[in-house]
């Protein structure tokens, strides 16, 4: 996770709920710093007033577009504009788009040819194209504040924890394959990684862990070592292997 980048976030205000912006922007600053920050909509809509009370607090700058055609979102276009006017500009080491829409699949795409971190941002609800468009996508629904987690754990625990299936366990199995030295095992930070772009949306916060550790200990279908490292670290090197 490289945290010094530049990193330009553009909000579809039309497409992704106000609620949980605090842990949005806490989400972004672990993969970079967020020197542009803009959001798109109609700001003469009551539907964005929500946002407005947010924007000053998180630094964000609210960006105008007006609906010229019924049925039609200029906000996509707005944004996209945007975004490439930045890419050119060579002021972002990568992007973060906000939206559950999959009309920026080609956006997050084209981002990513350029050679740009790109980093998704939105709901469960969001279709597959764009989610695989980019190097990781996290749901929305999994930044929560921690005081909000105590009082609806409850409620949580049944509707929005995934549960882990054969899918993620031969995921996971195959990265180990694919990373092995010849006693089967494989560093963790470097299966993590594989998984990440073999499947931008994985994360196991998703399935109620907050890190892949305990996910993949919990599953009872792997070997876990802990190795002292070979600098003064504090940190522990984990290395996994499969059964």
């Amino acid at each position: 996770m490289t945290n010094n980048l530049n990193l330009a976030v553009l909000i579809d205000g039309d497409n992704i709920p106000s609620r949980n912006v605090k842990e949005m922007m806490q989400e972004i600053a672990k993969y970079g710093n967020p020197t542009i920050k803009r959001i798109y909509g109609d700001w003469t809509r009551p539907g964005l007033n929500k946002w407005k009370s947010l924007l000053l607090e998180n630094a964000i700058t609210p960006v105008q577009q007006y609906a010229y055609t019924s049925g039609k979102n200029a906000t996509d276009s707005a944004m996209i504009i945007d975004a490439m006017d930045i890419l050119y500009s060579e002021h972002a080491d990568g992007f973060c788009l906000v939206s559950s829409d999959s009309d920026f699949t080609r956006l997050a795409t084209r981002l990513r040819e350029a050679g740009k971190l790109v980093i998704g941002i939105g709901e469960k609800k969001t279709p597959n194209p764009f989610i695989v468009a980019c190097d990781k996508f996290v749901y929305v629904e999994i930044l929560r504040d921690a005081s909000n987690e105590k009082v609806e754990k409850k409620e949580k625990d049944k509707s929005d924890v995934d549960v882990i299936t054969n899918k993620e366990i031969n995921l996971i199995r195959s990265s180990i394959n694919a990373l092995s030295d010849d006693d089967g095992w494989a560093f963790l930070g470097d299966v993590g990684s594989l998984i990440q772009k073999k499947q931008p949306n994985f994360d196991s916060r998703n399935y109620g862990y907050e890190k892949l550790t305990p996910m993949i200990k919990a599953t009872g279908k792997f070997d876990i070592d802990s190795r002292e490292s070979s600098s003064k670290s504090k940190y522990k090197l984990i290395y996994v292997k499969n059964k």
